[in-house]
């Protein structure tokens, strides 16, 4: 296996020939960085249970908070490591997958808690968006061979069932108090597409055609129908009957009002391996997907600077300047997917375009991982994050390429 050092992260010449997929020495630099940051992130592990939060030399922060997106994330993301033969990465499996059970499941009212402190809960809503997660991190770990990952996916599976899949739309209903008492009438894509990319997942573990069905639904839903209705662009936020809230404003981060350009690059990736792993149908899903992610590209890349605006208003204009780490790396997958389904000039222009600027101003080549937000003259900015929030996103973007298929983060890694 590559041994990564701060001297060999070069994505690869500008002007080499062909494709950068298929040069050895890219997918070197693509397994070394991924390494590098699987060796940064071991420090997250906390010996009294859960995850630390990292600051940009891997010391971990004092907060104590642990949110139930950070501990699947991490879950999921060594498990991809175990897969890749990464030594170590059993431990931060094993860890994680005893502190949902232990900390974040709970044993009073069912399904997961959302954030917890100590040992006390900070914060015991029930989100779609960290159950689905639960759900990945299940299926991850199932592939990774864990022996409770079957447990988990069945438990995770049944409140999913219960208290957020909605039959009528096909889709996933967004938040519940701790007791399971209605909190908000709140509907949301951000949920519903890690929802899809957990259900493909789960369906690659295990076989179980639900997990695929109710994927295709959901992206039918937003892929076919919204939108397109939208110039492709994808609203975020939804009335209880599921129609378009053009005036909603929440969360900064994780609820900005507008479309975010990163979730069409996402979603259109997973667009792909739904069609995939369907049999590769004629039905158009290809198109669809490239025009969401050059929909996203087009509108959202900061043509000065580089980087990735956040989000855009409804007529596709930059709303939030704002460039974090996630939406390149998500980019980047995306582009990927694009190249391996057809290998076009104008996807290689953008997909070296995005490793170049990651590579100049994302990547922390001394330490490992990337820092996650950029000012305005591309120097590390620190408005919404501290430290390094997590793994996941950036380790996919350098595993994805490696992958022999549109399927599977792990099929036919080195």
């Amino acid at each position: 296996m590559t041994q990564p050092t701060p001297d060999n992260l070069s994505p690869g010449p500008a002007d080499a020939p062909g494709f950068w997929l298929d040069h050895a020495d890219h997918r070197a630099w693509l397994a070394a960085e991924a390494d590098h940051q699987f060796a940064f992130f071991r420090a997250s592990l906390r010996p009294e249970g859960g995850f630390y939060t990292l600051d940009h030399a891997g010391v971990p922060l004092p907060d104590d908070k642990q949110e139930l997106h950070t501990t699947t994330r991490l879950v999921h993301s060594y498990a991809l490591g175990h897969l890749r033969g990464v030594a170590g990465a059993d431990d931060i499996v094993d860890h994680g997958m005893r502190y949902l059970q232990s900390h974040h499941r709970d044993a009073e009212f069912g399904g997961y808690l959302w954030a917890l402190e100590g040992t006390g809960i900070a914060d015991g809503r029930k989100l779609a968006y960290g159950h689905v997660f639960v759900l990945l991190a299940g299926a991850s770990a199932f592939q990774a061979g864990h022996p409770d990952a079957n447990t988990l996916i069945d438990d995770v599976s049944g409140v999913l069932d219960r208290y957020f899949w909605e039959e009528g739309p096909g889709l996933f209903s967004d938040e519940w108090n701790r007791d399971w008492t209605p909190f908000s009438t709140y509907r949301g894509m951000n949920a519903n597409m890690h929802g899809v990319e957990a259900l493909l997942t789960a369906f690659e573990a295990t076989g179980r055609e639900i997990f695929l069905n109710r994927a295709g639904r959901i992206l039918d839903f937003f892929v076919t129908r919204t939108a397109p209705a939208h110039s492709w662009h994808l609203p975020e936020h939804y009335t209880d009957d599921w129609q378009v809230d053009h005036a909603y404003e929440g969360n900064p981060m994780f609820r900005p009002a507008g479309t975010t350009p990163g979730h069409s690059f996402e979603l259109g990736r997973l667009l792909l391996q739904y069609w995939d792993l369907t049999g590769r149908p004629e039905d158009g899903a290809p198109d669809r997907a490239r025009k969401l992610i050059e929909r996203a590209l087009t509108d959202a890349w900061n043509t000065e600077n580089g980087g990735l605006a956040y989000t855009l208003d409804f007529d596709g204009r930059v709303d939030n300047p704002s460039r974090y780490w996630w939406p390149v790396t998500e980019a980047i997958g995306a582009m990927a997917a694009l190249i391996k389904l057809d290998r076009r000039a104008e996807d290689e222009v953008w997909y070296r375009r995005l490793w170049t600027f990651a590579d100049r101003h994302l990547i922390d080549h001394k330490h490992g991982g990337w820092y996650p937000e950029l000012d305005a003259g591309n120097r590390l900015a620190e408005t919404q994050f501290s430290g390094k929030p997590d793994i996941y996103h950036s380790v996919q973007a350098a595993l994805f390429p490696l992958s022999d298929g549109l399927s599977r983060f792990n099929e036919g890694l080195p």
